[in-house]
């Protein structure tokens, strides 16, 4: 058993997740690490580390992982919802089997994901949902049309699991960046809307690393169980809207 709680996060292979697995590590916690990319996985080379081949669509995974994980280092007391994609298109020209995707990945999973841990967290009365969001669930964006609808839909569920959790000293807490270097863009299809995201990322000078969402989640965990930060808002600074 380590020293250190558990963390456990979804979409580990590239972006956020793994900037957030890099970052807990070094600050000397166990992981369990969920992806369907595990060789990617693998290469990060982090100790302490459970890895397992999760898609976040297949509920019984999750729990699967969550139990290995668990027999080796003791109870998840941070669960990242992380895993999504990002299939952004002209509505009318998408098709909707890309809908599909995003809203079995981004919400459905999302949801997995929680059910996983969340009668673990009640019964002890301790535990953190970080829910990956984005700017786009705040407020929308041509082009992003389904994809902004299922990131509303975490910021919604995260506002009840909140209100509902509290009770039993559960933390939620959304995440919503702006354009951060990842590998957003592989799942985006449409030409013209691909253009229009990379000529609005290059006139804000690019995106800012994942490395500074990483940092963000571990600093605001380690803040005192009674102590919330309940979203976190990253851009670049030249990013308007």
């Amino acid at each position: 058993m380590a020293d250190k709680p558990l963390i456990a996060i979804t979409g580990a292979s590239s972006g956020i997740g793994e900037a957030t697995a890099r970052a807990f590590a070094d600050a000397g916690y166990p992981l369990l690490l969920m992806a369907r990319r595990v060789e990617r996985m693998e290469a990060l080379n982090l100790p302490n580390a459970v890895i397992r081949d999760v898609d976040v669509r297949d509920r019984a995974a999750i729990a699967e992982a969550v139990a290995a994980g668990e027999a080796r280092f003791g109870p998840v007391d941070l669960m990242f919802a992380n895993a999504g994609v990002a299939h952004l298109a002209d509505i009318a020209r998408q098709p909707p089997e890309e809908w599909d995707a995003m809203i079995d990945i981004n919400t459905k999973g999302v949801m997995n994901t929680v059910h996983a841990v969340l009668n673990g967290m009640i019964a002890r009365r301790r535990g953190t949902l970080v829910m990956m969001s984005s700017i786009a669930g705040r407020k929308v964006y041509p082009d992003h049309t389904v994809y902004c609808g299922t990131k509303f839909f975490v910021h919604a569920v995260s506002e009840s699991l909140r209100e509902h959790l509290s009770q039993y000293d559960v933390r939620v807490q959304v995440i919503s960046p702006g354009v951060i270097e990842t590998e957003v863009l592989s799942g985006v299809k449409d030409e013209a809307t691909l253009a229009a995201y990379r000529a609005n990322k290059a006139a804000m000078g690019g995106g800012i690393g994942a490395e500074h969402v990483a940092n963000l989640i571990l600093a605001t965990y380690e803040m005192p169980q009674n102590a919330l930060v309940q979203e976190i808002v990253l851009t670049p600074t030249r990013q308007r809207y």
